[in-house]
């Protein structure tokens, strides 16, 4: 295991734990801006990974004054830690319409705006702010072919887009596009993919503005397409995994240069037989997502991911490899971002190794 990852006082932290190591943080703060050569303006970072206020302050630090996230209780902590542009990337539906409208009045500085893909949802959004004599910046999630959400390219998403424009109490103002369906591991053939998203934004653009209609945001990706869309002229990127990293992503896109910056610290809890241990690392520490290896052992060579319980994980390991009851197991998980939200906080840790408090996971909830 890379020394760097050596928690110096791991004695005084209880496992199963999730650790985040700020060094680290920073560097991939500071890396994100440097991939966009240094232009933060170009930078809208997801804060669904981390979900906390501290990490806000880190990255409003370095210069980074907009973000994008996915619940309401995140664009709450972004509000509340003195963000003022927030884009909540999804779509607002029963009495969550509602909720977003009171916390636009609740913080009148923050410009907020949120995405659509249906009518009927414009129609919802427009009646809840027209009421409150809001007016409400919209954004259209447009599907370039994750067909996860948005609408696709084409006569009804221009409809969609000139109903904003129409209603009272709702502005157009833009598009926004998530393309996690691409996970080409060749970067020239990641570009291609993406080059095929940016042609339908671009035509997508030359539709509404062929109509009089204004597109004056367009926001796309995530960290896996970040590189080439941050050096695409007139889009901004927003990535959300990059600020903790995992081993999915370093394994599947190495030439990122991100530093995975969280880990779980976990404990040997019993030897059942000479080559088989057993951790206290269950799927109620570490997410489920995604199937398969859920995570990577650091600190044991050879060590080979088994069956996972609840509050249990056992894992095989070599002949004659020492190891005794209690000793400590560093995980990288596969996916960060659902891990976090199991934790009620995380451990942090300093540049000369020693754990030096906990961090509240702020936005972990849902309630505002």
């Amino acid at each position: 295991m890379d020394k760097k990852y050596r928690i110096q006082n791991a004695e005084t932290i209880p496992s199963p734990s999730l650790v985040v190591y700020l060094p680290h943080v920073q560097y991939n703060i500071e890396h994100a801006i440097a991939t966009v050569g240094g232009d933060v303006s170009k930078l809208r970072p997801h804060a669904k990974t981390h979900k906390t206020a501290e990490i806000i302050a880190m990255e409003r630090e370095a210069g980074i004054l907009k973000h994008k996230c996915a619940t309401l209780r995140e664009a709450e902590m972004l509000a509340q830690n003195g963000i003022e542009d927030i884009l909540i990337a999804y779509q607002m539906v029963g009495p969550n319409v509602n909720r977003f409208v009171s916390l636009q009045l609740k913080y009148p500085d923050a410009d907020f705006k949120v995405i659509v893909d249906h009518e009927e949802s414009v129609t919802a959004l427009a009646s809840a702010a027209a009421r409150l004599g809001l007016n409400v910046k919209v954004m259209l999630d447009l599907d370039v072919g994750m067909n996860r959400t948005g609408i696709p390219l084409g006569d009804a998403a221009v409809d969609v887009y000139a109903q904003i424009e129409a209603v009272d109490g709702l502005q157009p103002w833009g598009l926004h596009v998530y393309d996690g369906h691409i996970h080409d591991e060749d970067v020239a053939d990641r570009k291609a993919s993406c080059d095929k998203s940016l042609a339908q934004v671009e035509e997508m653009k030359d539709r509404l503005v062929s109509k009089g209609l204004d597109v004056p945001l367009i926001v796309m990706g995530g960290t896996p397409t970040f590189p080439i869309y941050a050096k695409t002229p007139g889009v901004e990127a927003s990535p959300g995994t990059f600020v903790f990293h995992d081993h999915g992503y370093t394994t599947h896109f190495p030439d990122l240069g991100f530093a995975p910056a969280a880990l779980l610290l976990s404990r040997v809890i019993s030897i059942p037989t000479p080559r088989r241990i057993t951790l206290d690392l269950g799927h109620k520490a570490i997410a489920a997502d995604p199937d398969g290896v859920r995570g990577i052992v650091l600190n044991v060579d050879g060590a080979e991911v088994g069956k996972q319980h609840e509050e249990h994980w056992a894992i095989n390991v070599p002949d004659s490899t020492p190891i005794h009851i209690g000793q400590e197991i560093y995980v990288c998980p596969t996916h960060i971002c659902p891990c976090v939200a199991l934790h009620p906080f995380y451990y942090v840790v300093d540049a000369d190794g020693y754990c030096r408090g906990t961090w509240e996971v702020t936005a972990r909830n849902r309630t505002l």
